[in-house]
Formats: C-alpha cells, structure tokens, sequence
C-alpha cells in the first residue's frame, strides 16, 4: 500500500507538473506557424530558401566604414540610460526577423515558430535546437525570459510596448510562452519577436575585473551575443570594430540568406556632422544618408564624386510603408503650452515656404499628418465609419473635426507673412497675451513670452533661428540652444524642454507605439515618446480602436480619426520632409539590383566588391 501511495503520488506530481507547464487554453492540435504577418497572408511559404530580395551568392568579407555623430558609453543595449553603441544590434538575434518586401511580416530566427489561439490571449514561440550563443552554450528559454523581464523592468519604451504581457513562462524545454491580460491584440505576438535576446548566463558571471556583471548597469565590457558579429575592438566613445563570426549558427537560415556580408564592419563617431560629411568626401567613410537638401544640392562636386569613385541615389522604398511626422513640439508640462490658442498660434509663426525656397532648394513637402506620406492620413473632412468613430466621442474631440479640414499656415511672401503674424497675435490675445511695447507678455501677471528651443544637431539651426526670427517681431522670444547629443538624450528622457525638434515614424499597421507616443499611460513616463505631454481621454480611446481593429477596414478609419483629433489639437507646429532617400557610397560597394521594395536594405544585403575578388 505505502509503494502504491508513493506511486500514485509520483504521477500526480508528474501530471501537475505538465499541467503547470501547458499554457492556459493550449490544445494538442496547435497551430505552429513558421512567421506571422498584419495583413492578409505571408509572402514566403513555409520552407521557403530565401527572400527574393537578396544576393544568395554575395561574397562574404572585406571592410565596410561607417560614421556616427555624438559618442556613446555602453553596450548594454537593454537600457534607457547612457549612450548605446551604434551598430551593437549586429551581436544580438531576436525571436523572428522581419521582410524587407511585406508590410508588418516576420519570419522565425531564433524561434523556428511560434503558436497562438485564436483570441490571441497568448503566444508560444519554439527555439530552434541549433540556436547558440557565441560560446557554444545553447539558446534557451530562460534566456528570452530574462531579456524580456530585464527590458521590462529597466526600458521605458519596452515597459509600455508590453505593458499587455503579464508573464513570459517556460513550458517546454525549447518554448516559451508569453501571456496577455487582454484579447485580441493582434499585434502582440510579432512585436514580441522584436526585443533582443541576450545570454542569462553571461550576465549573471562575472567580468574580467572578477566582479559580478550587473544587466542594470552601462558597461563598456563587450557583450556576448548570438547574432552574427562580434565586438572585436573599440576605443571609448570614439570607434568600434566588429567583426562577423565564422562560427555564427544562424548564417545559413533562409532569413539569412544573403545577408551579413562584410567581413568587418567599423564605425567612427564624429562631433560636427560637417567633419563627418568631409571624411566622407575624403574616402575615410563608405556611406552617406544625407539628410540636408542643400547639400543635396550643391555639395557634391568633388573629385571622388566626378570620378566615379563615390556614387548616389535617391531611391523611394523606405518611405512607401512609412508615415512621417517631423515637428517642433511644444512641452505641455510647461504651463505656457497648455493652451491650443498658443500652440496654433506657433504654428503661424512658421513661414515654410520662404525657408524651402532660399536654404533648401524647394526640396521639401509640408508635413500635415502624423501618419503623412501614406494612406493612413487623414484629409478632407470625416465620411463614413470614420465620421462615425468621432461622432461616438463628439463631446469629447473638438468641434472643428467635422467642420474644418486641418490646414497649415500658407507664407513665402512678405504679405502673407505679415497676415499668419496678425493671426498669431488673435490666437495669443484670445489666450491672455498682450503686446506691451516690443514684448509680448501674460496680460495678467506679465511675464514675458519666452521659451527654448533645444536641438540635437547645428544643422537644424539653419530652421530654427529664422522661426525665432520671425516670432520676435510679435513680441515672443524664442532662444534656440543646441546641445552634444548625450545632453540632448538625457533631456529629452526626462521631458527638460520648452520645445524640441523630433521625428515620430509610422508602419502602415500602427498598434501598441501609439500609447507611447501620445496615450495617457505614457505621458509621465520619462523615456516615453510621449514628448508633447497628451493626455485626452478621446485618444486614449482612439488608440484603443487603432490596436484592436481586426481587419484593414477597421484600422484605416481608426488611425484617420486619430489623426485628425491630434491634429486639431495643434499639439506640434509640424515641419517638412522629403519622400525619396538620399545615399551615397563608395564604388567599393555593392547592392542587389532590386532592393527591397520597403528600404534601402542597407547595410543587410549590400556587400563589398573586394570581397569577390
């Protein structure tokens, strides 16, 4: 009796523990995908070689030079804290890998697939068994829980990307499961591909100095990955070299195919992007995103150019799924900015037209969406479902939603600059302000109009000091301060700003993100991108309706109301963009003679001509 009492106890205990490991709901007939997407169907079937964008035989090796602005201090890339190296995502994998030529689509990396229930209440991913660290120990489950719970717990930005995820738990010995509080989101089991993966083991030893390793930390030791490079050698805030692993486990995956080419990739920071842009011209740097129209222009007339030895392009792919606002954002935690009179009234300062025609060849369009540049902007007035979303939160979103189409001062001439001033100066009167010889002030307590225009980089003054220009002749007075750009990131992360400069990029499958950059959850949160402050109860909804449309029919109208609500909001004086990439690069260099239809595909499927030879 006792041996069948210890019998019957062991199996209950066996069958407990398989209870414990099954996640919640799961069947025995799951359904194992090898990627997953947003829109209707996968483009590569499962068993597919490689992505049809790619060279399966570019030749591996040769060096390839590349710059960076500012400096940086860590390669812990799990921190909101300190400045993380360029180029150190190369060391890292992450659970699934996305497509260069589908929209919100990835396919399986280090998991091999993933599962999840029809209500998406969870998601399963199982790590392939060849997935190694660069020390031969195996990826496994608890390292994907521990980089999951160390981003959570130390990122600001992931702590609300996932804020959903209630649990990451190991049930079975190469899958783990991560659970939601909510149902539905169809969005969360592919951004959960994304974070990346780091080794458990490796932080929880000890470094070469015998101390413990402490994940929490910024270190400038080079971290241990299971991507295809290394950290091969680096000088302190200055350079850095990596190198690719011939032993890298993952390089013959169809998602790899093609792809990680240079031998060695090295990258240079500079504190001028002037001094940047002249290592370039003087061959030093292989790659040059350019970002300022006037060079564009009239700076590339140098030998190497005229030679032959550097080429360029302006190419569209990564900006036919990415909608762009690029704005000068007012701080409302600071009191003069609560007022929307005020911010319209910025806005109206901003003459676009004068400063494209004389300092950027009239090489740039006016932003006038948050989602501007795709088919997620709203325009016109509300038709259809998405008049019905808004008249559903009518007592709650402004009234000119449904009467006013939003529209951006229109200047470039001297007349039509003095009109948007005149209206400045309504929209401030009508806000409490008044003119008091050449200062505008607070017609109650009179103080004066005065605030900060903090800025990353000199060459964003060329914009901004005209801006402050113009408002000084209706009495506001505007200091525009540019500062290095570990500076600018502390400050920013802790919202220390009037107004700032800044980009927000979108997907044509907008979800989760959009609680950071504009939701209540995130406007206390320092590191969020939340940079204006919102906090509305009507975008709290309508982002709730952006994350849960299950269908493009549902979403489009849902992402038009969001936009036209932030916009009649005047929340950012928005500024301009361009709708082409501008590179260019040394003939050294090689690419594929179709990129991939959504980017530029650098510098993933490029590849060194040297390293044919």
């Amino acid at each position: 009796m006792a041996a069948m009492r210890m019998m019957v106890t062991g199996l209950a205990v066996l069958a407990a523990s398989l209870i414990a490991l099954a996640p919640a709901g799961r069947a025995d007939d799951r359904v194992w995908r090898h990627g997953v997407t947003l829109g209707d169907e996968m483009k590569y079937p499962e068993g597919f070689a490689r992505f049809d964008y790619v060279n399966p035989d570019a030749p591996k090796g040769g060096t390839l030079r590349l710059s960076s602005d500012g400096t940086f201090d860590s390669f812990n890339a799990t921190l909101a804290r300190g400045e993380v190296a360029v180029g150190v995502g190369m060391v890292f994998d992450t659970l699934l890998k996305a497509s260069g030529d589908e929209v919100s689509t990835a396919y399986g990396l280090l998991a091999e697939s993933l599962s999840y229930p029809d209500d998406v209440s969870e998601v399963t991913f199982r790590l392939r068994p060849e997935a190694k660290w660069a020390d031969g120990e195996p990826v496994t489950p608890a390292d994907v829980i521990f980089s999951f719970e160390t981003l959570k717990e130390h990122n600001p930005l992931y702590g609300n990307y996932y804020r959903h995820v209630t649990e990451a738990v190991e049930t079975g010995e190469r899958e783990v499961t991560f659970r939601f509080d909510e149902k539905n989101n169809r969005e969360l089991p592919q951004i959960l591909g994304q974070f990346p993966i780091v080794p458990k083991h490796w932080w929880e030893g000890t470094g070469p100095d015998g101390r413990p390793r402490d994940i929490s930390r910024t270190t400038l030791e080079p971290v241990m990955g299971s991507g295809p490079y290394r950290i091969a050698s680096f000088s302190a805030g200055s350079t850095i070299r990596y190198e690719l692993r011939d032993d890298y486990w993952g390089k013959d995956l169809p998602v790899n195919v093609g792809q990680n080419n240079f031998g060695v990739v090295t990258y240079t920071y500079f504190g001028d992007r002037d001094v940047e842009f002249e290592a370039f011209r003087a061959g030093n740097i292989d790659y040059w995103y350019e970002n300022m129209a006037a060079r564009w222009a009239t700076g590339y007339d140098f030998p190497a150019m005229k030679d032959g030895r550097v080429l360029r392009e302006e190419i569209e792919n990564p900006f036919r799924a990415t909608g762009v606002m690029q704005a000068l954002v007012p701080n409302m935690r600071r009191g003069k900015f609560k007022d929307e009179r005020v911010r319209e009234a910025l806005n109206y300062g901003f003459d676009f037209e004068e400063l494209n025609r004389t300092i950027a060849f009239s090489a740039y369009k006016r932003v006038d969406s948050f989602f501007w540049g795709t088919e997620l902007a709203s325009s016109g007035l509300p038709e259809g479902r998405e008049k019905e979303i808004l008249e559903g939160l009518k007592d709650k979103v402004p009234e000119r939603v449904f009467t006013t189409p939003y529209a951006n001062p229109v200047g470039g001439d001297p007349q039509k600059s003095r009109e948007n001033l005149r209206t400045a100066l309504t929209l401030f009167r009508e806000a409490g302000y008044e003119l008091r010889g050449n200062r505008l002030v607070n017609a109650a307590t009179g103080e004066p109009f005065v605030f900060e225009i903090l800025l990353s980089s000199p060459t964003l003054e060329r914009w901004a000091v005209p801006y402050a220009q113009n408002l000084r002749k209706i009495g506001v007075e505007a200091r525009v301060r540019t500062v290095d750009p570990a500076q600018y990131t502390n400050r920013v992360r802790a919202f220390d700003y009037d107004v700032t400069w800044t980009v927000w990029a979108q997907t044509l499958h907008p979800g989760n993100e959009q609680s950071d950059y504009w939701g209540s959850v995130s406007v206390d949160r320092q590191g969020s991108k939340n940079y204006a402050g919102i906090s509305d109860p009507a975008i709290d909804e309508l982002i709730r309706m952006v994350t849960f449309a299950q269908t493009r029919a549902e979403l489009v109208p849902a992402v038009h109301a969001l936009d036209r609500v932030l916009l009649a909001h005047h929340y950012v004086m928005p500024l301009f963009y361009g709708n082409t990439a501008r590179i260019a690069y040394s003939n050294a260099l090689s690419h594929p003679a179709e990129l991939p239809y959504y980017g530029t595909g650098f510098p993933d499927v490029w590849w060194s001509k040297a390293a044919a030879n």
